[in-house]
């Protein structure tokens, strides 16, 4: 048996994290003892790692719990995990695109001025102020 305090050095997940987890119905809840004190088994370990692992992967806290459903329940289909997993690769594809246009704006902005003029002239606390000397689009979506 861990006490959250270790299960938390093992997972390098914070023990108000595990609470939120707990509370959120992802991590069962822990067995108690006398003193009132969190004590989780080798499942509630290996539930943490797998939470974490798909955190560190992306996925959101629903997302996390139909994985979790259908982890508990082996013998259905593993056809939503692929889809869960799928529809995460596309939102991280589209955050790269998002973040690699922003890249480029960026760079763009930075080599519009050289750090030697003053303020007033600078391009790019100019392009900040005005979105029309900007390239392109690059808002949030």
């Amino acid at each position: 048996m861990f006490s959250i305090g270790e299960l938390s050095k093992r997972t390098k997940v914070k023990v108000p994290t595990i609470r939120y987890y707990e509370e959120m119905g992802l991590l069962p809840e822990a067995e108690r003892t006398s003193g009132n004190q969190r004590r989780y088994d080798i499942a509630g370990l290996e539930r943490l790692s797998f939470i974490r692992h798909a955190r560190d992967l992306g996925f959101s806290i629903e997302a996390i719990s139909s994985l979790i459903e259908l982890q508990d329940h082996p013998d259905r289909s593993c056809e939503a995990a692929t889809d869960i997993a799928s529809s995460q690769l596309t939102n991280v594809r589209t955050k790269i695109r998002r973040l690699k246009t922003l890249e480029r704006e960026l760079s763009r902005i930075s080599k519009g001025c050289n750090g030697e003029g003053v303020s007033e002239d600078c391009y790019v606390l100019a392009s900040l102020a005005d979105h029309n000397l900007c390239d392109g689009e690059h808002q949030k979506p």
